[in-house]
């Protein structure tokens, strides 16, 4: 006996921060493919000499490469340059997916700032890497949830969002001042949306991966990697992207109707009860 997800053939998912060859968006972006959406893949546009070197030497396109995928898997994909953190911009990207697709009906905000800068000291930190943290991991997400839900709203019309966190919201880890702060923000967004919108038929919920295998896990070596895996997370191994999909998927379907409002984490067990 097999048992299938539903709820989600033929409804129109946007994904956005999901151009990376190895990153949680193409992966959600993927699987929502899979499990029958149509998908719109957001991305900053990155030309061939800002991608890293296994990028390049695949030809990889960034969102058009992913919305290849989508295409193969006999699903409707549109790739779109956008800036979250653009009032302007979002409003515009929501009134071209309903010309092109028709409404949104999953809304994954899966973008955030490069891993970089803002890994030092708080006295150290400069105020733009800040803001610039704060603009694409928080402010991306408010502008994008609200366009989402004020549509759903104006068509009374059900939905579901889903917030791609961290546990760094959680642990609050030295040298992580503004990526922890903008997670948990996220977090605390998550819940004040979801009841307000939840009489609406909106969900939403957010999702804290921990150590998974993406390119944002090039600044530390693979010894370093390990060292910290072994010390710190119980099943002792980095997640893939995948199984972070796995949960997304999950929580735009239909079996998921009656989760609203929750972090989880997906995380090999690194963090348990919070």
């Amino acid at each position: 006996m097999s048992y299938a997800l539903t709820g989600l053939e033929g409804r129109v998912a946007l994904v956005t921060g999901a151009g990376r060859m190895r990153s949680i968006g193409r992966a959600i972006a993927v699987e929502l493919a899979r499990a029958g959406c149509d998908v719109v893949i957001t991305g900053t546009g990155r030309p061939p000499e800002r991608m890293p070197a296994d990028e390049q030497a695949a030809g990889w396109r960034d969102i058009d490469s992913v919305a290849d995928e989508v295409r193969a898997l006999g699903r409707r994909a549109l790739p779109v340059v956008a800036d979250v953190a653009s009032e302007e911009g979002v409003e515009q990207l929501f009134d071209h997916i309903e010309s092109a697709l028709g409404p949104v009906e999953v809304l994954v905000n899966n973008a955030a700032a490069n891993r970089g800068q803002d890994r030092v000291p708080v006295v150290e930190l400069e105020t733009a890497t800040w803001d610039t943290v704060m603009a694409v991991n928080l402010r991306g997400t408010f502008l994008m949830s609200r366009a989402f839900a004020r549509r759903c709203r104006a068509a009374e019309r059900p939905g579901a969002v889903i917030n791609v966190s961290s546990i760094g919201g959680k642990l609050s880890g030295a040298t992580t001042a503004a990526y922890s702060a903008s997670k948990a923000a996220v977090q605390s967004l998550t819940s004040s949306m979801a009841k307000e919108l939840g009489p609406h038929g909106i969900r939403v919920n957010a999702i804290c991966p921990g150590v998974v295998s993406t390119s944002r896990l090039d600044d530390w070596s693979g010894e370093a990697w390990d060292a910290y895996v072994r010390s710190n997370i119980p099943l002792q191994r980095t997640g893939e992207p995948a199984e972070v999909a796995a949960v997304a998927v999950f929580l735009a379907s239909d079996q998921a109707s009656f989760v609203n409002g929750q972090s989880w984490n997906v995380d090999g067990g690194q963090l348990t009860i919070r």
